[in-house]
């Protein structure tokens, strides 16, 4: 039976430095674990240096946005009136009858719409995640009837012998003519088709800005 010979000096050195290493890397390993295990820890803690956050904004008050529009002019009609204003006198108890008058053709616009200042936050009513909104408005009004001075004239202008000359009879020959073309635009149906107008306008407005579902209400 052989005998087994002695390991050489150099193999117990190489045994012993390789133990060594492995208690050093096992070492490191296990330093770099719990040092990770903290890590996480600690940026747990810590507020993330950036994020992203979903915010929904409402687009400019509403009510600040319609206000702009102000008194909403929707609708004009242009008419023509003819204005026959005469002042009688009677003479002798009765017996001679005498006239000042004045024949008048009128041309004047008559204008309408809906006054928008009236409206406060009261009367709107928002629904921004269903995109639909809700607005009581006033009603709607004559703004003005004028004159158009270019195109009305006096056709006409008498005053006989016995009658005393009315210098104001022009004058109130045009507040009868502006009279007469108001109750006319009135009977024409201006004050529906300026509620319908200003529907249209304030829709077109609403949906500019992200409204889909529009209600509106008038206010009696």
């Amino acid at each position: 039976m052989a005998e087994s010979k002695p390991n050489p000096l150099w193999k117990k050195v190489v045994a012993v430095v390789g133990a060594s290493w492995l208690m050093v890397v096992g070492g490191v390993v296990g330093a770099a674990a719990a040092v990770a295990i903290v890590l996480h820890f600690v940026l747990s803690a810590i507020p993330p240096a950036s994020s992203t956050k979903t915010e929904l904004r409402p687009t400019p008050d509403v009510v600040l946005a319609i206000k702009s529009l102000s008194k909403l002019e929707t609708e004009s009609f242009h008419i023509e009136k003819v204005v026959d204003l005469a002042d009688k006198e009677d003479h002798l108890f009765g017996l001679i009858q005498s006239k000042d008058a004045i024949l008048l053709v009128a041309v004047g616009d008559v204008v309408a719409g809906v006054d928008l200042e009236g409206i406060s936050a009261a009367d709107v009513d928002t629904d921004w995640p269903n995109k639909s909104v809700k607005i009581r408005l006033p009603e709607a009004r004559v703004f003005s009837a004028t004159l158009d001075e270019k195109q009305t004239r006096v056709y006409a202008r008498t005053t006989d012998l016995l009658t005393a000359r009315h210098e104001d009879l022009e004058d109130r020959a045009r507040v009868e003519a502006i009279k007469s073309m108001e109750k006319k635009a009135l009977e024409e149906g201006i004050l529906n088709r300026a509620h319908r107008d200003a529907e249209r306008a304030l829709n077109s407005l609403l949906r500019s800005v992200g409204f889909q579902n529009i209600t509106f209400e008038w206010k009696k």
